[in-house]
């Protein structure tokens, strides 16, 4: 069943109005008007002044209703033009936004001596919202299983965790959150060398393992721990993470170093997988 409008109501309505006054005019001053003035003039005289009135205001009304709709399309047309406007100025923004983190990744890529392929993150694992990351390059690009993934951020650069599994168009990452991500790390102030692993839960420490007591006084909160580049698994001295905690324990020769990541793994976007077998000389 077809739907009328508001304004098509009014519009019907007043034009009914009209055409009903204009005939009890055009009766008023026909024959059969005379035929009847003598019975019932003053009711058609009084019919014909309210319908007179009435027709005049409907006409006004009209006039006044043709009048706003101009408006009223001009101020809808200004309205959808300012929505654009704000869209694309959103669009805008966040163009703004990529194109300095993907400035900040290429700048990284061009110091590299290695190969390397910038990718985005595409997925999250659920179960350990950063434990695990899905970037969209696969081995089509070059991406091999256990290439080390590191990112920029604000500036500065740090390790995000390695490759586990290459598929055609998309890999897994193992993040430093992750416990099957063990990272030879090197304290950067005393030198020495650790293992840095992760606990499996997202946000939690990282943990630094098998560095002696005997410098438990030359560490100080907010020490960087870097990698080591030993064994060819990661670039050397890229950081990992800022010491957080010392725990002495007197069954182990080794302190307990809690260590929090240098990447904000919550605003991670972009990363950067590298050929540690490739250099990038060798390769061109």
């Amino acid at each position: 069943m077809r739907r009328y409008s508001a304004l098509q109501i009014c519009l019907f309505v007043a034009f009914s109005l009209i055409i009903g006054c204009g005939t009890i005019v055009m009766l008023s001053h026909s024959g059969f008007s005379l035929y009847t003035k003598n019975v019932s003039g003053s009711v058609i005289s009084g019919i014909y002044r309210r319908a007179h009135a009435m027709t005049s205001r409907v006409s006004d009304s009209i006039s006044a209703v043709w009048k706003i709709m101009p408006q009223t399309q001009k101020y809808e047309k200004l309205s959808r033009k300012l929505q654009n406007y704000e869209y694309t100025q959103q669009n805008n923004a966040e163009i703004k936004i990529e194109n300095t983190y993907l400035r900040e990744q290429l700048d990284l890529a061009e110091m590299l001596e290695y190969v390397n392929y910038p990718a985005f993150i595409v997925g999250r694992n659920t179960n350990s919202w950063h434990s695990q990351l899905t970037i969209g390059r696969g081995s089509n690009d070059g991406i091999k299983k256990n290439m080390p993934v590191i990112a920029v951020q604000n500036g500065k650069v740090g390790v995000v965790g390695k490759v586990i599994a290459a598929g055609t168009h998309t890999s897994k990452v193992a993040s430093v959150y992750d416990f099957n991500c063990n990272i030879s790390g090197r304290i950067q102030t005393t030198r020495d060398i650790g293992l840095v692993t992760g606990s499996g839960v997202a946000n939690s420490p990282l943990f630094m393992r098998f560095i002696k007591k005997t410098v438990f006084n030359e560490l100080q909160y907010g020490d960087i721990v870097v990698t080591s580049g030993e064994n060819g698994n990661y670039p050397r001295d890229i950081p990992i993470g800022s010491i957080s905690k010392i725990v002495i324990t007197d069954n182990d020769s080794s302190l307990g170093i809690e260590l929090l990541p240098t990447v904000d793994f919550s605003r991670l976007e972009t990363v950067i997988a590298v050929g540690m077998k490739t250099s990038r000389t060798g390769n061109e």
